[in-house]
């Protein structure tokens, strides 16, 4: 009897007397899939930490509000009794040059009548009573009170009426009737000469 049984060939793509591949183990797997799971994992990460500092940036101040964070303004051309806007920071300034009858009014006003107590003093800089410098947005919900041009209501208390839920505001900028919470704003300014503020 012949016998048939013959020597296995080498496998394809292996050359002869080369050592047979050894099969894959489970734990080569385990890494493999650990290294891919890692890797998938701080690619993620990069992506939403450069989605979240794209959204950070975003919400950045523009370069046109940030080149306006100080503001100089020429006072000598504001009469007694008349009041000027101007932007700073994106948003309105007034500033009203006020007459004797508004100063004593603000400083007569009592402080326990007021939403929001603040005497006029605390709302002047370097004893310049004349000159009274807020932020012209409504605490309420943020609309431009009316008052500073000539015609506008000024509302019950001789300052600014809010048009869009009716807040009325002293001559020191206070919340004198109506919803809004707070005194209109004093920005920082300071007097850099006789009749020259720098806002900011």
């Amino acid at each position: 009897m012949t016998d048939t049984t013959q020597a296995a060939g080498p496998v394809a793509g292996q050359a002869a007397g080369e050592p047979a591949p050894e099969a894959e183990t489970a734990e080569d797997g385990a890494t493999r899939r650990d290294f891919l799971m890692l890797t998938a994992a701080a690619t993620g990460a990069v992506g939403v930490a450069g989605f979240g500092w794209a959204l950070v940036d975003m919400m950045n101040p523009a370069a046109d509000t940030l080149a306006l964070a100080t503001t100089e303004v020429d006072l000598s051309g504001v009469e007694p009794g008349q009041a000027i806007t101007v932007m700073w920071r994106g948003k309105p300034v007034f500033i009203r040059h006020r007459t004797n009858g508004e100063i004593m009014s603000a400083e007569a006003a009592n402080l326990d009548d007021l939403p929001d107590p603040e005497p006029d003093s605390a709302r002047i800089v370097g004893g310049r009573t004349e000159w009274l410098v807020v932020v012209g947005v409504c605490t309420h919900l943020g609309c431009i009170p009316l008052g500073q041009r000539s015609g506008d209501s000024q509302g019950d208390f001789g300052g600014w009426f809010c048009p869009c839920h009716g807040s009325h505001y002293d001559t020191s900028g206070r919340i004198r009737r109506g919803p809004a919470p707070d005194n209109l704003p004093v920005p920082e300014y300071q007097f850099v000469e006789d009749l020259r503020i720098r806002i900011g």
